[in-house]
């Protein structure tokens, strides 16, 4: 048995080519996807009025600080203050506790008590007490009724009112739950398929239209699968350098429901300089990288970046003519 043995192929002379010239330019990459914008809420105080709601001041996320109206029952307003002790009785001379500390600091923020904040009722307090009330445009009884004031953990912050429950005309008995607050900022996450987020790594910079038209700077935070579908992936965005999504614009979310924003995601930064179509570059076993010219010579070359079958190179001028496997057609930036 005979074994004939012919000369290794020439890859380079025996591959149909074209040549194309490099040029200045750019590459970059992106693709458009719908954010989802969603507040999260939770309870943060139970109402402690009885009787007819007779109006409503506040509205779904506005932000509230100490001595905030949130609503009126029996034409009596119902006032926002910070505090971890929930109110459960009325508050008057002789009382001691956090809750009275608590309002003391509401009436100190407010302008109408200068002593210690010590949790003690005394004569300063009361004399506070009625101006406050006298303020609101209530009886200056100098006595603070459970319904009078609802405490929060901290204030400022965003509230809703359960709708279902605290609206004009409503009758409430006392114990509803019904303020919760929203969180920090809303939830920013971009439902895709799992191929999708294969090209949206951690660290990703998206950029969120908001609905005033203004761009908000994100970037990929997590990854996690969606929970109504195991073939899709939930990808979880954050702040950049720790600021939050949409700053100052929180407020034009609505506090319920959510609210879809189209958004850039940059799978590959835009990066300048001379760019060459990415079939033009060779790999060679040793890992190097390079074109070769119209004459035949190899110019070793590094590749910075690449996206839609573009490359921007390091190692090679504006200009040279390099070889490129042919198609049949003209090729992207120069002519055959």
């Amino acid at each position: 048995m005979a074994a004939v043995f012919a000369p290794p192929r020439d890859v380079l002379s025996e591959t149909s080519y074209t040549y194309v010239e490099l040029v200045d330019g750019e590459v970059g990459s992106s693709m458009q996807l719908n954010t989802v914008a969603e507040w999260q809420t939770a309870l943060a105080a139970t109402n402690q009025a009885s009787g007819t709601v007779t109006s409503v001041s506040v509205a779904p996320g506005d932000e509230v600080r100490a001595g905030s109206v949130l609503y009126s029952v029996n034409l009596r307003p119902v006032v926002v203050a910070a505090g971890a002790t929930p109110v459960f009785r009325s508050l008057g001379r002789e009382t001691k506790g956090s809750d009275v500390q608590q309002l003391q600091q509401l009436l100190t923020d407010l302008g109408f008590y200068s002593g210690a904040v010590d949790g003690e009722f005394g004569g300063r307090t009361e004399a506070a007490v009625k101006d406050w009330q006298d303020s609101l445009g209530v009886e200056d009884d100098g006595v603070v009724q459970p319904g009078d004031v609802v405490f929060v953990p901290t204030l400022p912050t965003r509230v809703t009112l359960d709708p279902e429950l605290v609206f004009r005309g409503a009758s409430l008995g006392g114990g509803e739950a019904a303020i919760s607050a929203l969180s920090a900022e809303p939830v920013f996450t971009i439902p895709v398929t799992a191929s999708q987020a294969g090209s949206m790594p951690v660290g990703t910079a998206v950029e969120v239209q908001a609905p005033d038209g203004t761009v908000w700077a994100a970037e990929v935070a997590i990854q996690k699968p969606a929970e109504e579908s195991g073939d899709q992936v939930d990808v979880v965005l954050h702040g950049v350098g720790g600021a939050t999504i949409c700053g100052a614009g929180c407020g034009a979310l609505p506090a319920e429901g959510a609210t879809r924003l189209l958004s850039k995601i940059v799978t590959q930064p835009t990066v300048t300089g001379v760019v060459a179509p990415s079939a033009a570059l060779l790999s060679a076993t040793d890992g190097t990288i390079s074109v070769v010219d119209n004459e035949g010579e190899r110019h070793e070359v590094s590749v910075v970046a690449a996206a839609k079958g573009m490359s921007v190179i390091d190692g090679a001028t504006a200009g040279m003519r390099v070889r490129v496997p042919a198609s049949g057609e003209e090729v992207a930036g120069g002519k055959p």
